[in-house]
């Protein structure tokens, strides 16, 4: 009889040690990083931490730092959500572990929980260096994303070395100079092992020539150091800061054979920013390409076309989507990619009966990924590019065309473009600039993207669909690609007159 009550005796309190047990892991609902992603973190960066748990509470993390009970009115009207940031050391240490936080009940009851991400915490005196990889590296800004990706600074060559201070997730923090940061994704660098030193370099005297096809600038370095472009107008100029580089340069030795290149020089903006200013001789610039020989810096400016006329010209044309990549899709069921790829078929057409020599990025039902398409357009070298797509958005209100491009040099192909397109009788939604698309990164040569229409509105669609307005807009497009070449002509022909003004 005794042997039953103490067992029952025991689990009661078995039941009872349970039962205070499961409520104490109900304090905390919730523990996380702010951002809520792995991170790497530095001597003055901000480890920020957010709990949902239980009200009225005392939090605590990182050893006993305090969160503190956010007024539901700072919570979204939530009650129990606590924060606390602490500003990482100098000789503060933590390896890649998880944070622990730990809330306490008026009743004493207390609950810990750790953070399902990690967080580590660099030491200066041992640098994180990366090195990038691939042929399409790039930097970002910031953390910033949408469907377009990061809002990306420009691209990089390969094996360009970056000093590494953070991390977000997939995105590191590249500390290009004392007062600027960016963002590389994860996979398009190799990280090295500990015992390099932070990249630096003085510049060599620079060598400027022309050979039969492109201007170049070449400018020795002790190291691949990362570089970001701009090509800007009034005047046409190409600006390139180097990040990490201290002026030796005592000459800049500038050879026969120029064309498109007028004066260059450099600037020393910063102690680790070295800058190049280089001078386009004509109001169009027709693009560039930054990459490394050895640790030259070598940049190559593309000379306009011999002639600013379709015959000969080499027109880039790419269809949308495609494959498995089918792209927005109507309420009769059109699909995208058939549009631009049908549209593009009867582009390519117009363009060849002018005398145009035309290069697709695909000419069938097939998958191609965008970063195959511009590498093949690296090797095709056309003289501008048109890519075509297929607007769609959820009002089916919403109509019209638009074009798209990113650097300001290049808008007079999509305005001449934009022009065209209201011809076709379709409502204008805009021209846009700074479009992150992946077709419109290249600085080798002057692209746009048509959004023909939208095939969620059912007018635009009906449109799209009929063969008619498909070859009405391959007709526009081309005369659209004429106005271009013949505005440049008129602009090269003001240039020239405003420049012989001057010297009288």
């Amino acid at each position: 009889m005794y042997p039953c009550r103490w067992r029952q005796l025991g689990l009661l309190i078995g039941f009872l040690f349970c039962g205070a047990t499961a409520y104490s892991q109900r304090l905390i609902q919730r523990a996380e990083t702010v951002p809520a992603a792995d991170q790497w973190l530095q001597p003055g960066d901000r480890l920020q931490v957010r709990v949902q748990a239980q009200p009225g509470c005392q939090a605590t993390f990182f050893g006993g730092k305090p969160l503190l009970e956010l007024d539901p009115r700072q919570a979204k009207g939530q009650r129990g959500v606590y924060q606390g940031t602490y500003v990482v050391q100098p000789g503060d240490t933590l390896l890649s572990r998880p944070i622990t936080v730990e809330v306490m009940a008026p009743d004493s009851t207390r609950d810990t929980a750790t953070t399902r991400n990690t967080v580590r915490f660099l030491t200066p005196d041992v640098p994180q260096l990366a090195v990038t990889k691939g042929t399409l590296a790039y930097l970002n800004y910031g953390l910033g994303e949408d469907r377009l990706g990061g809002a990306k600074l420009g691209y990089l060559d390969s094996l360009v070395v970056l000093h590494l201070t953070g991390r977000v997730g997939n995105l590191y923090r590249v500390q290009l100079a004392a007062t600027q940061t960016a963002w590389v994704p994860q996979e398009v660098v190799r990280l090295l092992p500990p015992g390099g030193f932070i990249p630096s370099s003085l510049t060599g005297s620079w060598s400027v020539y022309g050979d039969s096809l492109y201007d170049y600038v070449q400018v020795p370095l002790d190291a691949r150091l990362p570089y970001r472009s701009q090509l800007l107008t009034e005047p046409t100029r190409l600006v390139v800061d180097v990040f990490g580089a201290t002026s030796n340069t005592n000459w800049i030795t500038q050879r026969d054979g120029l064309q498109a290149l007028g004066d260059v020089h450099y600037e020393q903006t910063a102690p680790d920013v070295f800058r190049l200013v280089l001078q386009l001789r004509h109001e169009q610039a027709w693009g560039y390409r930054i990459g490394y020989k050895g640790n030259t810096l070598a940049i190559k400016i593309k000379r306009p076309p011999e002639k600013l006329r379709l015959r000969g010209l080499t027109v880039a044309v790419d269809a949308g989507h495609g494959g498995t990549n089918v792209g927005a899709t109507g309420a009769t069921g059109a699909h995208e990619k058939d549009i631009t790829l049908a549209i593009a078929q009867r582009l390519r057409q117009e363009l060849t009966q002018r005398g145009a020599h035309v290069v697709m990025t695909r000419e069938t039902e097939t998958t191609v990924d965008n970063g195959d398409r511009v590498l093949r357009l690296r090797q095709l070298n056309p003289d501008l590019l048109v890519s075509i797509h297929v607007n769609s958005t959820g009002s089916p209100s919403v109509q019209g065309t638009s074009t798209y491009y990113r650097y300001l040099a290049f808008r007079p192909l999509s305005v001449a473009l934009y022009e065209a397109m209201r011809r076709t009788g379709l409502k204008g939604f805009g021209n846009v600039g700074s479009f992150n698309f992946g077709l419109n990164g290249p600085t080798e040569y002057p692209n746009a993207l048509v959004e023909t229409a939208f095939i969620s509105n059912a007018e635009d669609e009906k449109r799209l669909i009929d063969p008619q307005f498909q070859q009405q807009v391959a007709e526009q497009l081309t005369k659209g690609v004429e106005e271009f070449l013949r505005r440049t002509r008129q602009r090269g022909i003001r240039g020239w007159l405003s420049k012989k003004a001057a010297e009288q």
